[in-house]
């Protein structure tokens, strides 16, 4: 039986029928987002980083290195670009189970406007597309009340003329809840497009398969880079899980590359619970790695005054503990 299938007798409406209007609304303020994005790289005001504020922030510049502040503001420089995904629908596979048969839709996510070394491919379910569409609708309902969804049928799931035509509905209803600028940098649509292989890696990571995790970890931090360039500090777990796993397949310098991108990331948010275990982990690994690790000590030890606390978790404690239900 079909899992995927509903007892409606409902007819799947066209795909024409997805509407672009909510696109169109926000056209002239999709012009004006790349200078809305500047202001906050440059003011950090923006209030979906509030969760992760250090109330006793500083200037970006008042404990870095000539090279760290260099690689900052260069970073701060690409965050500032206007990222614009597209995505295609290129082809499908059938599944079937003992009790169950669905189709699996491949979707591409490629970074428009250069060349993308670092295009994502993921499979996704027509359950997963209406989970989706269900969760979005409590939180977005006046942006969403014109835009369609396909709707389930009773019969003719897995035809090839179905199969298509949920194809090129699902590629165009994905590209207009990303015109939607709410939409797109909301925690259920970046869910959609990474928690299942998060959940895979962690789930590796936690079965001490370090570099099946590893190689997940470094495809999806791939896409949330380009999902979360309006608040990079979402991508922090990711990076220390990355850091977790080159640490435990004894490739320090590969886990202290990854450690001070993290760290760039935490320069305003002292206060993430991710700060202090990751400098204790960068301190082991500069000097492992002979470089230095004074300055870090020195963060730490002020971090910690200022937190008071006498026990926090490990990175790799603190690792494991993502994404269990």
């Amino acid at each position: 039986m079909d899992q995927d299938h509903d007892h409606t007798a409902d007819q799947w409406e066209p795909v024409t029928d997805i509407s672009t209007s909510s696109a169109a609304a926000e056209s002239n303020e999709e012009q004006n987002e790349t200078k809305a994005e500047i202001s906050f790289q440059v003011n950090n005001e923006n209030p979906e980083t509030s969760t992760f504020s250090d109330s006793n922030s500083r200037s970006p510049n008042s404990s870095m290195t000539t090279k760290q502040l260099q690689d900052y503001w260069r970073n701060e420089k690409r965050c500032c670009r206007q990222v614009k995904l597209l995505f295609e629908i290129p082809s499908t596979r059938v599944v079937e189970q003992c009790l169950s048969k669905y189709v699996l839709y491949k979707i591409i996510i490629i970074q428009t406007g250069s060349f993308d070394a670092n295009k994502t491919v993921i499979e996704r379910r027509y359950s997963d597309f209406e989970k989706l569409h269900k969760n979005l609708l409590k939180d977005f309902n006046e942006e969403m009340e014109d835009v369609t969804f396909p709707k389930k049928t009773l019969t003719g799931n897995f035809t090839d003329e179905m199969i298509n035509e949920r194809k090129l509905a699902f590629r165009d209803y994905l590209g207009v809840l990303y015109s939607m600028k709410y939409v797109r940098r909301s925690k259920k649509f970046i869910d959609f497009l990474t928690r299942p292989e998060l959940e895979e890696a962690y789930g590796c990571l936690r079965g001490g398969q370090y570099t099946k995790a590893l190689e997940i970890l470094v495809h999806v931090i791939a896409l949330q880079e380009k999902l979360t360039k309006h608040n990079p500090v979402l991508i922090v777990p990711t990076l220390c899980a990355i850091v977790v796993c080159h640490k435990d397949l004894e490739n320090p310098a590969s886990a202290y590359e990854y450690g001070e991108k993290a760290l760039l990331f935490l320069q305003m948010h002292g206060g993430h619970r991710y700060y202090i275990p990751l400098l204790e982990t960068m301190i082991s690994l500069a000097y492992e790695l002979g470089k230095d690790f004074l300055s870090l000590q020195e963060k730490l030890e002020e971090s910690e005054t200022k937190r008071n606390q006498t026990k926090t978790f490990s990175l790799k404690e603190l690792a494991v503990r993502e994404y269990i239900q």
